[in-house]
């Protein structure tokens, strides 16, 4: 997904989004229903920036990530926000309030998940609903093996605003340090190819987007935490992560403007606390 091309409208939430965040404000009372088989967790992070797939939306002024993410018999639904505290511009980012408090992103996924032993095979949907770009949705499919290292391979289709495709490839493992304190360790590599007209790349001659379409070797990252119990249900996590381009196309910068219409992918590093609870 992109998010560097605003519009000057709100378009507000779609009606799969606004139904999936009434079914999420009634999951409550279902969780009350003595063995119902639901599960999931509540979560805030206050982190020093966003950084989505490299993409720098804002400044180091902080944010506040909220999250809930409810699962039954392999179907899940989440819901996670952005609220940006003091939006600043960036070469990927046009605040929709310049300077002021923002919650600017509400994402809601859908998604079934089965599983073959060490094998587990998940396919979603994903609503973006930004204020700061054209709201937008996704496909995906991720294939995940267990054991050491637990390697996941997603990929995710845009089908709606900005179509293309984002192919990523992690991995992440947790060491006990005592008490039931972890260290959790990971890192990602991720391509991108468009296939729509909005990824047409900068032609330096003219200063318009007319060139080839946009696809590279994308951004990567690497990410070091802590998981730090509380009690039964409450944790900890203090986390660092460090983003960076995986190719010189994915961080060009022609005369100062973006090769990918997007932005480029920059070095960031970001770090902040989350708090969870889980049910």
């Amino acid at each position: 997904m992109a998010r560097r091309r605003i519009v000057t409208i709100d378009r507000g939430h779609r009606t799969l989004g606004t139904a999936a965040l009434f079914l999420l404000a009634a999951l409550p009372a279902a969780l009350l229903a003595e063995g119902s088989g639901v599960r999931g967790s509540v979560s805030l992070g206050l982190l020093n920036r966003y950084i989505f797939r490299g993409y720098e939306l804002g400044q180091s002024r902080g944010v506040a990530q909220p999250a809930i993410s409810v699962a039954w018999k392999g179907f899940s639904i989440s819901f996670w926000g952005n609220i940006d505290f003091n939006e600043q511009p960036t070469l990927s980012f046009v605040p929709d309030r310049p300077g002021l408090v923002s919650f600017n992103e509400t994402d809601l996924t859908l998604s079934y998940t089965r599983s073959i032993g060490d094998l587990s095979g998940t396919v979603g949907f994903i609503y973006y609903g930004t204020k700061y770009a054209a709201e937008t949705e996704e496909l995906f499919f991720d294939v995940s093996v267990g054991g050491w290292g637990h390697p996941s391979l997603t990929v995710y289709r845009d089908i709606d605003s900005y179509p293309g495709w984002y192919m990523s490839l992690t991995a992440a493992q947790s060491f006990p340090l005592g008490g039931r304190i972890t260290l959790d360790i990971g890192a990602s590599a991720a391509g991108f190819m468009g296939t729509g007209g909005y990824w047409k790349t900068l032609v330096s001659e003219t200063r318009l987007y007319a060139g080839k379409k946009y696809g590279a070797f994308h951004d990567g990252m690497v990410k070091a935490g802590m998981t730090i119990p509380l009690g039964e249900r409450w944790s900890l996590q203090p986390v660092i992560q460090i983003y960076f381009p995986l190719s010189s196309g994915a961080s060009r910068i022609i005369d100062g403007v973006p090769y990918n219409p997007s932005g480029p992918v920059k070095t960031s590093i970001v770090f902040g606390l989350n708090g969870e609870l889980s049910f």
